[in-house]
Parts: C-alpha cells; sequence; structure tokens
C-alpha cells in the first residue's frame, strides 16, 4: 500500500507517515523499486497504534522514548498500555513512568488552567460591577 492509501486507511496524512518515519515512531517501510514507501499490514497496525496513543495525549517525545515497544500494541491481543489503576507500578507496554509523567503534566495544565480561568471570571465580575 502507497503512503497516500496508508495514510488515509489509518485518518493520517503521508505528511503525517514521514514525520512518525523521521521522529522514530515507524521504521522505514518497505521500499518499491522505484523508491516508493510500500506500507503493508504490520506498518498500518503500528500507525492505528500511535494515532491512539497520540489521541490519548501522549506526547511525540513520549512515544519516541519507548518507539521500540510500540510494535507490541500494534498486536491481537494488544498488551497493556501502562498502569491498570492510579498508583499501580506494573509497567505495561509503555511503562508506568511515561504515563504517570503525562498525567502529571495533565494535572498541572488542568491546574494552571483553572487558575486562569477563576482569575478571568473574577475580573468579567469587577468590570460587569
Amino acid at each position: 500500500m502507497r503512503i497516500g492509501d496508508a495514510a488515509a486507511a489509518v485518518g493520517a496524512t503521508p505528511r503525517a507517515l514521514r514525520f512518525h518515519e523521521q521522529r522514530g515512531l515507524l521504521p522505514p517501510p518497505h521500499r518499491t523499486r522505484s523508491g516508493q514507501r510500500d506500507y503493508g499490514p504490520d506498518e498500518l497496525a503500528l500507525l492505528r497504534v500511535i494515532r491512539e496513543l497520540l489521541a490519548l495525549g501522549l506526547t511525540v517525545e513520549d512515544l519516541s522514548s519507548v518507539a521500540d515497544r510500540l510494535p507490541a500494541l500494534a498486536t491481537d491481543p494488544p498488551p497493556r498500555c501502562g498502569t491498570v489503576q492510579p498508583g499501580a507500578r506494573e509497567a505495561g507496554v509503555i511503562g508506568a513512568t511515561v504515563v504517570d509523567q503525562r498525567i502529571a503534566a495533565l494535572d498541572a495544565e488542568i491546574e494552571r488552567l483553572t487558575r486562569l480561568r477563576d482569575l478571568l471570571a473574577s475580573h468579567a465580575k469587577t468590570v460587569a460591577s
């Protein structure tokens, strides 16, 4: 499957696939005699995993740190991604550390946004009075 078809199959763009390859998330695919990338079922499964993890809030940098373990998530059935529950120390394929760090970063951003919202709301009340 050529890059445009592969990208469409996983809901991405050809540019995104090249980016994932460049960042080491996706191993370089087989090339045709004319040099075009040729994606198979294994690459498509891995791309779906990458897209799902990014949609869950992990970053490309998070995934880069565990890129060698991502193909394990594309197996059927997939193993656990990270911790099963808060405070659990069992490391899944991605690892508790990566998941815990991303959750901590999200919590910090939520706290920052909550403070910003409260500040804006208090200023809005002052201006409306």
